[in-house]
Parts: structure tokens; sequence; C-alpha cells
């Protein structure tokens, strides 16, 4: 192993480490715990060491974000393997992904909710978090009526979604009701539904 190889593998680890502490920091304690001092103490390395990898915590909060899509799409992809027919399928992809934003608030945040220096719904997003939106594209278009316009669908119906996650965990929704708001979302786009 060349001593460049050996520092790269490093600085990824280091990295690694970094994105790690802040999300358990995150999920422990809230994102206002997460700071570069607290972060510096967590992971003993000094505060230069974590500005030479990150600018700041947004730009820990992005990284964190980008890591929590790929774990998202993994769990969206595992859901509909079982998952007969393309209304099941979508009912599998909503179960995933509402279930992943109750059990994870504040990776859940940092993805979706906190202002964070990723792209968006652009060719420049990230590649996982194109592959998150895609497994919801996929499942959409099993259902999408003829001529409907499949982008515009699949982020109504992750709004749909992301609404439901939001409302729960701030106490706006009752949990015990989550199966049945799900099931009529999801009704929305069965066919025979008036969603179109």
């Amino acid at each position: 192993m060349t001593i460049q190889t050996r520092r790269e593998r490093e600085r990824a680890e280091r990295e690694r480490l970094i994105v790690t502490a802040a999300r358990d920091l995150a999920e422990a304690e809230g994102w206002d715990a997460v700071t570069t001092r607290r972060l510096a103490a967590e992971i003993e390395y000094s505060q230069p060491v974590l500005y030479s990898h990150f600018k700041g915590k947004g730009a820990i909060m992005a990284a964190v974000a980008v890591r929590g899509c790929e774990e998202l799409t993994v769990e969206l992809r595992e859901s509909t393997a079982a998952a007969e027919g393309a209304y099941a399928t979508l009912a599998a992809i909503g179960r995933a992904y509402t279930d992943f934003g109750r059990r994870r608030p504040a990776l859940y945040d940092a993805m979706f909710t906190h202002l964070v220096d990723l792209p968006f719904a652009t060719p420049e997003a990230p590649a996982p978090l194109q592959e998150a939106f895609g497994e919801m594209l996929r499942a959409v278009e099993a259902v999408a009526g003829e001529g409907e316009d499949l982008g515009l669908l699949t982020e109504t119906f992750w709004a749909g979604l992301h609404g439901l996650v939001t409302l729960m965990r701030s106490g706006r929704l009752p949990q015990e009701a989550h199966d049945r708001r799900l099931a009529l979302l999801i009704g929305r786009f069965a066919p025979g539904s008036s969603a179109s």
C-alpha cells in the first residue's frame, strides 16, 4: 500500500467517524447538541481536523443526509421484494418510508427537514438522493395513468408521506390512525380512484 493510499483511507475513515458521531449525537440529543466543539471531543480530534474535512455543521449534516438516503434506498428496495402487484409495491414503499422517518427522527430531519446544502430535484443531486427518489418513482410509475406527469405525481406522493411523518412526530396527528391514513393516501393512486 502506498503512502498516498493509506492517507486516503485514513481520511475516509475520519470522515466516516465524524459523520457517525454527528448522527449518533443528533439521535441521542437532537441537532442543536451537534457542534464542532462537541464532535471534536466525541471523536478525540481537534476542531481544525474536523474543519479539514467539513466546512462546518451544515456540511456534516449534508453528509449525514446523503448516507441516510443510501440507507433509505436499501429499505425501500427491501420493502418491495415480496410485494406482488403495483398497488402492493406502492403500499410497501409508503410503509417503509414512514417507518424510516418515525424510527430515525434526527436522520430524517437531516435528510428532509433541516436546511442542508444539497441540491434536490436536479440532475446535480447526489446519486443517493436520486436513487431514493427513483425507488418511489418506480412504484408510482406502475400505478400512474397514461399521460400523467410522473415526476410531479411522485413528488406529490412523497409530499403526502412526508406530511404524515412530520405531523405524527410532532404530535399533531395521533399515531394509532397511521395505518388508516396511509391506506387512504395509497388508495388515491389505486386504479379507479380519483387521483388523476
